[in-house]
């Protein structure tokens, strides 16, 4: 099928290369069902992709992870991730990460899933990481990374979460939102660590003066040239609250020097909420960034590294999601949307899209 998307200036088009549902929840799952899905490439030649979600289903919740051998056409159950040490289960925002480097005693191609162990009252924030040497057929705990408060998005609690794992230089950083600083509602941070069982203290990635603004979500992409792309929302931003914002960086260890830009497409639109980015070398010499936000069931692509009057809006068939998951396929020309609902959808399911840019 193709379609065509037009604005007052372009016009864009894309392909559907395939759509999929991967898990339909059971009646017996707790409104929203699933949220918040993610996905991983295997760095190997079967075209194995996993995906995991949040996933609502009597306590304790655990995430799950399936696998698709035929890049994203099909899915199977392929084990689950369960709370090996609080007793709480795992509740909030999975991620899936593979090491492409030996750090400490962890070999290159171990499997990481860092998320939020959560007792069923909130009371407690844990970001744990969890590791597999099996291709995500089991898993072990591994650390905890950080610890906070009760589990409630509202200034003057105390959590910690949103988690987001990359390799830079032999090293792992988590980059997470983090509301434990009394003189901000939230902030973004990273940590970071060599042998991934002991964390360095964190660091302020973003973090605004007046104590109501929220930053977070925070998602980071390596781009040709060498800079780090780090998306986020900015909860109170004075353009467009929970708008999406972007800072570039050579050193992705101090986005907090870098500027930071709003996200505004050549047609005005400003997305919000709930971010994710990847970069393809298709689409040109430069490549193409893909910024996916919960606002939009449409696509943000910019073809000029970033630059600021680039980003244009691009169609999807995906269905707007709290939050998508994007994933570059081996094509490098096909993009892999993978969400799972709406905040409160009664009916979410996870799904999967691929479109061709």
């Amino acid at each position: 099928m193709l379609g065509k998307h037009i604005t007052f200036f372009f016009v864009v088009l894309f392909e559907v290369v395939f759509a999929a549902t991967i898990f339909k929840p059971p009646s017996n799952y707790k409104v929203p069902r699933t949220l918040y899905a993610r996905t991983l490439l295997l760095n190997q030649t079967d075209n194995a992709i996993l995906a995991t979600w949040e996933n609502y289903s009597p306590e304790p919740p655990y995430f799950p992870v399936y696998q698709s051998k035929d890049l994203g056409k099909t899915w199977t159950e392929l084990s689950r991730v369960t709370d090996q040490v609080n007793g709480w289960g795992l509740r909030y925002q999975p991620h899936l990460y593979e090491l492409p480097v030996q750090m400490g005693n962890f070999s290159a191609g171990t499997l990481l899933m860092a998320g939020s162990s959560i007792p069923e009252d909130l009371a407690i924030t844990q970001i744990d990481l969890y590791t597999s040497t099996d291709r995500g057929r089991t898993w072990t705990f591994v650390s905890h990374i950080a610890r906070g408060g009760r589990g409630l998005p509202n200034n003057g609690e105390t959590p910690v979460w949103e988690p987001f794992l990359m390799e830079y230089k032999g090293k792992m950083i988590v980059y997470y939102s983090d509301q434990r600083d009394r003189s901000a509602g939230q902030k973004m941070v990273h940590q970071v660590s060599s042998d991934l069982i002991n964390w360095d203290t964190p660091v302020d990635d973003v973090k605004y003066s007046t104590y109501s603004l929220r930053p977070g979500m925070p998602v980071v992409a390596l781009l040709p040239n060498g800079q780090y792309i780090y998306v986020y929302e900015y909860g109170g931003s004075p353009i467009k609250s929970f708008g999406i914002y972007y800072r570039m960086s050579a050193d992705p260890l101090n986005f907090r020097a870098a500027p930071e830009q709003v996200l505004r497409a050549t047609d005005g639109t400003i997305p919000t909420s709930s971010p994710y980015v990847v970069w393809t070398p298709a689409g040109g010499s430069s490549g193409t960034i893909v910024v996916s936000a919960n606002s939009h069931s449409e696509v943000f692509i910019n073809k000029n590294l970033g630059a600021v009057n680039s980003w244009v809006k691009m169609a999807t068939p995906s269905s707007r999601s709290y939050t998508r998951s994007l994933l570059t396929l081996p094509s490098k020309n096909d993009i892999l949307i993978v969400g799972a609902g709406v905040l409160n959808g009664n009916n979410n399911a996870v799904t999967a899209e691929t479109i061709r840019v």
